[in-house]
């Protein structure tokens, strides 16, 4: 199933090589991921396959609005005559050379793949002390919130910094309008019906992934994009435009000190290794609770600032 799968991968990533339209682009590179999250799925990683199945989702929506929004801005005679001009290409600029390029960093990929047995020393450490030395059922979320926090860290503040660029290099001053262009979606009775159906479920199922996270698969990051979505719906079906990008911002920038303090205070400190045996398990699954519930929380913000800018506020 494995092999057939990554096959099934590497067609994708033909089919996208070959392909000039760039909506039909996002679609398949919106198949690719999903794809890449099965194989993480059968590799037993669900929650890195969870998270990538998310995403994936969430940016090829994102992606397809924002072309809605630049084709609608676009002249018509102007699309025909770049399309003209992309059927005029030859064959080697369009296809053969991306894809002779493709095969020739895989082959250098291919080249340097280590021989020898890899060392699985790291991995065993990991398994066999993380409920001892961080607490929690779910391995994943105990390595990212406590042998690799420097890591989660590090992605929380790059998250950050994608939103307050999108704050400031935004074309619209405004961080808020109290109307705009509407979606489409009020024209089909029976999306809004399924949206409606399906907003207190993916809510619910957010909050269930956050609290969840220590336990089995799920997480802050996880359930902070399900929470997203939920906002998402929530403008898709009742075009709410009340969503005031500056204060969630700064909410965010206080979630993320709030990440730092505790990394710092309670697993860069060496902290939880100090406490009692009798009540280290409780203690480590609070830490672990709170901090997923910090770091959806700031994910959450994160994608409601990327959606509303681009797709509630810049539409109109």
């Amino acid at each position: 199933m494995i092999y057939f799968t990554l096959g099934l991968w590497i067609l994708t990533a033909l089919f996208i090589l070959f392909e000039k339209n760039m909506v039909r682009i996002v679609i398949w590179l919106g198949l690719l991921s999903i794809i890449a999250s099965l194989i993480f799925l059968l590799l037993g990683s669900p929650d890195v396959a969870m998270a990538e199945a998310v995403i994936s989702i969430f940016t090829t929506t994102f992606f397809i609005v924002c072309f809605e929004k630049y084709f609608g801005l676009r002249n018509v005679p102007d699309l025909l005559k770049e399309e003209e001009e992309a059927r005029k290409e030859s064959i080697f600029k369009r296809a053969i050379f991306p894809l002779v390029f493709t095969l020739f960093l895989a082959a250098i990929f291919i080249y340097f793949i280590p021989q020898d047995d890899f060392n699985t020393y790291l991995k065993e450490l990991y398994l066999t002390r993380f409920n001892r030395d961080v607490g929690g059922h779910n391995a994943v979320t105990s390595i990212y919130l406590g042998y690799r926090v420097y890591d989660t860290l590090l992605e929380a503040l790059m998250l950050i910094i994608a939103a307050v660029a999108v704050r400031h290099m935004s074309h619209f001053s405004e961080t808020t309008v109290s109307d705009g262009e509407h979606s489409e979606l009020e024209k089909s009775g029976i999306a809004l019906i399924l949206l409606r159906l399906i907003s207190p479920v993916i809510v619910i199922f957010g909050i269930y992934l956050v609290a969840n996270g220590a336990i089995t698969a799920g997480g802050g990051f996880q359930g902070g994009l399900a929470v997203a979505g939920f906002f998402i719906c929530r403008f898709m079906v009742y075009n709410i435009y009340d969503v005031h990008i500056d204060k969630i911002n700064k909410f965010e920038e206080l979630i993320f000190v709030g990440i730092a303090v505790l990394a710092v205070l309670i697993v860069f400190q060496g902290t939880m290794s100090h406490w009692p045996p009798h009540i280290a398990p409780i203690l480590q699954n609070i830490y672990l609770v709170l901090m997923n519930g910090l770091i959806g929380a700031k994910v959450a913000c994160g994608f409601i600032i990327l959606f509303y800018r681009y797709v509630a506020i810049e539409r109109k």
